[in-house]
């Protein structure tokens, strides 16, 4: 399979855009167009696997349940989202396509 992470969706994106790009055993890594989308409110993501995450265009707040922090990413950022971290987007650019890569894994031991 071949393609570019930086290719736009000329369409109209009324949610957010998931493509998976690959996957194995503990491992799904996919590719995350958002265009001015946030979570819905009062819904937080809950996730069974781990998810590592990296903004490469565009701009993102996600906010951690937690210990309410608010996390603002712009291009270059990651972060580490453990196993049932409670998490939500607060927004995402509405200028500009905001653009992620996830991998989503079951870690075998945290370091």
């Amino acid at each position: 399979m071949t393609g570019n992470l930086f290719d736009s969706p000329s369409s109209a994106l009324p949610e957010e855009l998931f493509e998976p790009l690959a996957s194995g055993g503990a491992f799904q890594l996919e590719r995350i167009v958002s265009r001015g989308h946030r979570t819905s409110p009062g819904q937080w993501y809950d996730q069974a696997q781990d998810e590592w995450v990296v903004l490469l265009k565009g701009a993102a707040q996600l906010r951690l349940a937690d210990d309410d922090r608010l996390v603002d990413l712009s291009p270059g950022d990651y972060l580490l989202l453990p196993a049932h971290c409670r998490h939500r987007v607060e927004w995402t650019s509405e200028t500009e396509d905001t653009l992620w890569l996830a991998l989503h894994f079951t870690a075998d031991a945290r370091p």
